[in-house]
């Protein structure tokens, strides 16, 4: 595999091209496997992720329609991802991406199935909550912004800013006898896009701005938050 080099030159582009903002790096472990469950919103969030940790075995699952794009899909190639069709349950994908996290390497997935265009989360699908499930491992959140705009701001001359933010990991409720398989997969759908959700502006949580859980969520982390703010001398 070409990986060394090409994410070597990856890094030395980023470098010339964008000012990239890692939040939340401690939230990713340097060893063990994860399933780290991001937004989509560009071509270019995948290596973005993969720039924002020291961690070397990470891979993405990748839409096969990019495979044959120019430049792009030799890149990915040379990169390394797990080629997933979208239309259907690809079966081969599931089993490469679980034998990733067998290894114990990084996996990541965007639950959403697709680049929103909008800059708005989409509604989930249940493919990242199944191979979380399926795997027993524990996922991490994470949100990209303004990689749709690395390209607009290098014709104007300008460095992108992006901006990569990981929240902490968590296990996803095992099922029993009782539940129903759909039912638990839309709750773990929905607890995997709100944890994403929340570490995005309000402008963008899209499908999930007035989730339940989101706001159970918002409620948690302000009374997280509170304490730190009495031991900094803040008010509440």
């Amino acid at each position: 595999m070409k990986r060394q080099p090409v994410m070597k030159l990856l890094k030395k582009l980023s470098d010339i091209l964008v000012n990239l903002t890692v939040v939340g790096a401690e939230n990713v472990p340097l060893e063990g496997a994860y399933l780290v469950a991001t937004s989509h919103i560009s071509r270019l969030d995948t290596p973005f992720l993969m720039l924002s940790t020291p961690r070397q075995n990470i891979i993405g699952i990748v839409a096969r329609e990019y495979e044959k794009a120019p430049f792009f899909g030799s890149f990915l190639n040379m990169l390394g991802v797990v080629w997933i069709t979208r239309e259907e349950y690809d079966r081969n994908a599931f089993r490469e991406a679980s034998n990733y996290l067998k290894d114990g390497w990084i996996v990541g997935i965007a639950p959403e199935g697709k680049r929103s265009k909008t800059k708005q989360l989409l509604e989930g699908k249940s493919g990242a909550a199944l191979l979380a499930l399926r795997n027993k491992v524990q996922i991490i959140p994470a949100a990209v912004i303004g990689t749709t705009e690395v390209f607009k701001d290098f014709l104007r001359l300008k460095k992108g800013q992006v901006k990569v933010t990981f929240g902490k990991a968590f296990a996803l409720p095992e099922g029993n006898e009782e539940n129903d398989n759909k039912a638990l997969l839309k709750q773990a759908t929905d607890e995997i896009m709100c944890r994403i959700a929340i570490l995005l502006p309000q402008e963008n949580r899209g499908f999930y701005a007035n989730h339940p859980r989101l706001l159970e969520l918002e409620e948690e982390q302000k009374r997280q938050s509170a304490p730190e703010q009495l031991l900094n001398g803040g008010q509440l």
